[in-house]
């Protein structure tokens, strides 16, 4: 039976909503996929390191642009395309044995998915963001005052209050839903 998560509480206990155990077990195998994905592109930059290297060292922001579109992009993508695709899951998903649903227990579309992989990796990408600019020196900052260590140590902060909060939720909610989740409109199911 497929999950109506509008409907009434009998609709939720004929649900298996995925655990958060499950649905970590599923992301570190996701996360072999993308440690894969590292080494190839590293190994690529490489190759093209004459063309890579001014774009992570002229600037804090076109080493973040650099980043995004190379890394958190790609990432982003795998998971949305995945999860609206008719398998309804990442690899790691799918070997774990849940797939994602929507609302009335059905696939996904594709821009629901998305939206659900954009609020699921905005914490990542806000730690790219500060990364970046601890990581280069002031000089290559557009204003030295425009970021400020208190302002990139409250951005980290907000990353960490997100990751928590997203790993909390889905123990708090009878539907293990995330806050990417109930964002996105979408759920974590047992096949």
């Amino acid at each position: 039976m497929k999950p109506n998560l509008t409907e009434s509480y009998e609709s939720y206990q004929s649900t298996r909503y995925a655990s958060l155990k499950l649905r970590m077990y599923a992301f570190l195998l996701d996360y072999l996929i993308i440690v894969a994905y590292g080494i190839l592109l590293g190994l690529v930059s490489s190759l093209l390191q004459p063309v890579l290297t001014p774009l992570f060292t002229t600037s804090p922001l076109s080493a973040e642009i650099t980043g995004f579109f190379l890394i958190t992009l790609p990432v982003t993508l795998y998971f949305a395309i995945c999860e609206s695709s008719n398998w309804q899951g990442t690899w790691g998903k799918r070997k774990m044995g849940i797939q994602v649903t929507d609302q009335n227990g059905d696939r996904p579309r594709l821009g629901r998915s998305l939206l659900r992989s954009v609020v699921k990796f905005t914490p990542w990408e806000m730690a790219h963001f500060v990364i970046w600019r601890l990581a280069l020196p002031p000089e290559y900052f557009v204003h030295p005052s425009s970021y400020p260590l208190p302002f990139l140590y409250t951005v980290m902060s907000f990353v960490y209050i997100a990751v928590s909060l997203y790993m909390l939720t889905p123990l708090l909610s009878r539907s293990k839903r995330s806050i990417y989740d109930w964002i996105a409109g979408t759920a974590v199911v047992v096949k």
